[in-house]
């Protein structure tokens, strides 16, 4: 599938190295300076994905996911930022991002990801099936999994889960071990992502 990267960003720099990075890697990019100069002139028949910076004058990454999201695009979301932390992943994720990546931005993970983001996107026709299967595999947790992985997917840290229900740390990560391999998570933001499509959190 012929794919654009739509790269938005505020530093010039940041966009240049994007560009020259993703175009030796095959792809086809266009830039922008702010997430309102895209909403303003979004491409008419879009393909492919978006990667954005979170912080930006105007509009931020998480606020234009949020938009889009709104307008039922089809176009993924990657989340890049310089001052990461937790409830920042978890909002990105929440808002409807695809990924959440740290900068400086891994060549080979950024690749990664968009190339994820374009099999998603052939893949959406199966997604009556992948709901069904994500259902039986939260079928499978325990009371106290499902606990667990409630609390995970609103960010809480395993120290505040083992605060809250009055257990140990490391019970806490025992238990978070098990929810990730019977839910076939590999991240928290995978967990957040199913938690979303469970209804278990409002996006």
């Amino acid at each position: 599938m012929a794919a654009t990267v739509y790269v938005i960003d505020d530093q010039e720099a940041v966009r240049h190295a994007l560009r020259e990075m993703l175009t030796v890697f095959g792809f086809s990019v266009e830039t922008y300076e702010s997430a309102d100069a895209f909403l303003a002139s979004p491409p008419e028949e879009p393909q492919g994905c978006i990667v954005a910076d979170v912080r930006m004058p105007g509009t931020d990454g998480i606020a234009l996911t949020r938009e889009l999201q709104k307008k039922d695009s089809s176009l993924p979301v990657i989340l890049i930022s310089g001052h990461a932390d937790i409830p920042m992943a978890v909002a990105g994720i929440k808002a409807g991002a695809a990924e959440f990546i740290e900068k400086p931005v891994d060549d080979k993970h950024l690749v990664a990801a968009i190339n994820r983001c374009m099999t998603q996107l052939l893949d959406r026709r199966n997604a009556d099936t992948a709901n069904e299967t994500l259902n039986a595999r939260f079928a499978q947790l325990t009371p106290r999994q499902t606990e667990i992985f409630d609390r995970v997917a609103v960010g809480m840290t395993s120290a505040e889960i083992a605060a809250e229900l009055k257990i140990s740390a490391r019970t806490v990560e025992s238990y978070r071990a098990e929810i990730m391999d019977k839910m076939q998570a590999d991240s928290v933001a995978s967990i957040v992502r199913q938690a979303i499509r469970l209804g278990r959190i409002t996006p």
